[in-house]
């Protein structure tokens, strides 16, 4: 690739970047307002709970993308529990409105919506907006990652690079799953000379490792492409590295064959690509 169409790419990827941050918040500021009601949660066939709030926030999302890149495939969450799952090219969209549902219906705060962009395997670029934290990270493979403090107004506040720290030899932080740890997991995280944990909902586990804040997060347990697409995203441009275990390959997506879940992976701060 001519550096000229590399600069091109990115100036693109930047310029849809900002388009899928504003979508984002359109689906947060939703999600947020269902949060503060008195909504009911339902369960959906593989015993996972939904709201309106996952519902409607797809909506949103799926109409801002069909503005921005119509051309684009998108598999989303709530459309593929319902089968629908379109015919997915090179370049795709993953969608997750809500992720973290559990954490929404616990009103813990800890509950994002996902969106990225996977090229060819690789998810490139990604923003995960936690609404009742008021916080929006977003990142490009070679354009770096960010992340933006959102008042309750809706005012946004200035944006500040981050990236993750190099993974030191011992004292690391942990994070894990508030919600689903397993005894792998924790057998894992006991082979590591840690020097402290923080558990933590949805997505925002990868992006507190993108902001330098942990070292690791291990995840032995079944999840959906749709769920980290967008943070791997957010972390792979602030210098971190999402690698599948125990095969110690980069977690790749577009795993048709798989139904679109992914293997057993560990993310890590900078200095594990």
């Amino acid at each position: 690739m001519h550096v000229d169409q590399m600069t091109a790419d990115i100036n693109t990827d930047e310029a849809l970047l900002e388009q899928l941050s504003a979508i984002a918040l359109k689906a947060g500021e939703k999600a947020l307002e269902i949060y503060h009601s008195d909504f009911e949660a339902q369960t959906k066939s593989d015993d996972s709970p939904v709201t309106e709030a996952d519902r409607l926030g797809e909506e949103i999302i799926l109409e801002g993308l069909s503005k921005v890149a119509p051309a684009i495939p998108v598999l989303a969450e709530e459309a593929a529990s319902e089968g629908k799952i379109p015919e997915l090219g090179a370049e795709f969209f993953l969608v997750d409105p809500l992720d973290g549902t559990k954490e929404f219906v616990n009103k813990t705060g800890e509950f994002t919506v996902n969106i990225a962009l996977v090229r060819d395997g690789v998810s490139v670029l990604g923003v995960v907006f936690a609404p009742a934290l008021g916080r929006l990270y977003a990142g490009a493979l070679g354009a770096g990652a960010w992340a933006q403090d959102i008042a309750k107004d809706g005012s946004l506040g200035t944006r500040a690079a981050i990236s993750a720290r190099p993974v030191p030899e011992q004292d690391l932080v942990a994070m894990a799953s508030r919600s689903h740890r397993t005894p792998e997991t924790d057998a894992f995280l006991e082979t590591l000379k840690l020097k402290d944990f923080a558990a933590a909902g949805s997505s925002l586990k990868f992006c507190r490792i993108a902001e330098g804040a942990a070292d690791v997060y291990p995840r032995f347990g079944r999840t959906m492409e749709w769920d980290t697409g967008a943070a791997h995203a957010v972390l792979s441009a602030a210098g971190g590295a999402v690698r599948t275990y125990p095969e110690d390959e980069p977690l790749a997506y577009g795993k048709k064959e798989r139904g679109f879940d992914n293997p057993y992976f560990i993310a890590w701060g900078a200095g594990k690509a």
